[in-house]
């Protein structure tokens, strides 16, 4: 099986591939030590399986997972996070599986177990872990992320459906959400936007304004070296790319 261990922590990272070892030896693993290096890894080259740290130093684990969904669509992906929030939360961002910072050799095994069901199950080959057998532990189903958002505007819940988001920038301390078709303002941080839709395909390029990939029309330099980004809908709207999130956007963009 062909692992990508994908985390910032160095100790981590040798921790995790101690114990995948422990119990798949004969496993091919590479690793990444950010997001942009694990876009280039993974675009490069195939994996069957992707262990993701949620909290990467240059962007969120949700949008790194959301991009590897879309280039590598059958490989399993599981989140790797100290936060047990994250673990609830791991299936409605539309990922297979999760483990939790330190690693428990017994929770890894039973998910390493899971992955290799399940690629056996799609791929139609054999994927059997090696090594003493493991106590059975329960099998958890991947759920979709919800295709919609609440939110509150002027004490009233408002869902939108979430492919018609274009873009949400910041305005004081609320922000402005820009659909195809209507503008809302909600008293909301833009962080928190970044990660509930980052499965989505949301992409912050810059500190006040996240993006919906899919209506990106224009990509042209910008000041400071940098580029800037009109969306379709609202062309007349100039949105700038913060330098530090170049790479990454064009990574996610494939160009």
């Amino acid at each position: 099986m062909k692992i990508a261990v994908i985390d910032d922590e160095r100790p981590s990272r040798k921790e995790l591939i101690h114990q995948i070892l422990s119990v798949m030896p004969d496993s091919l693993i590479e690793e990444a030590d950010s997001g942009s290096n694990a876009l280039e890894l993974i675009s490069s080259r195939p994996f069957d399986l992707l262990f993701v740290d949620i909290n990467l130093n240059d962007m969120e684990g949700t949008t790194l997972a959301a991009a590897a969904r879309r280039i590598l669509p059958d490989a399993q992906i599981v989140f790797a996070t100290a936060y047990s929030q994250y673990a609830v939360r791991a299936f409605e961002l539309g990922v297979n599986n999760y483990i939790l910072k330190p690693f428990d050799p017994d929770r890894v095994r039973r998910v390493l177990e899971k992955c290799c069901h399940d690629l056996n199950q799609s791929k139609g080959g054999p994927a059997a872990v090696s090594g003493p057998a493991a106590a059975p532990g329960p099998a958890a189903a991947p759920v979709l992320p919800s295709a919609r958002m609440a939110i509150n505007v002027n004490r009233t819940i408002v869902m939108l459906d979430i492919p018609q988001i274009v873009y949400i920038e910041t305005s004081g301390r609320s922000c402005i959400i820009h659909t195809a078709t209507k503008d809302y303002t909600e008293n909301q941080l833009l962080g928190e936007y970044e990660k509930r839709l980052a499965p989505h395909g949301f992409f912050r390029i810059h500190k006040s304004y996240l993006v919906n990939l899919g209506y990106i029309t224009e990509m042209f330099p910008w000041a400071n070296n940098s580029l800037a980004v009109k969306m379709q809908g609202f062309e007349k709207e100039i949105l700038p790319v913060g330098r530090e999130k170049v790479k990454n956007l064009r990574q996610l963009l494939g160009i």
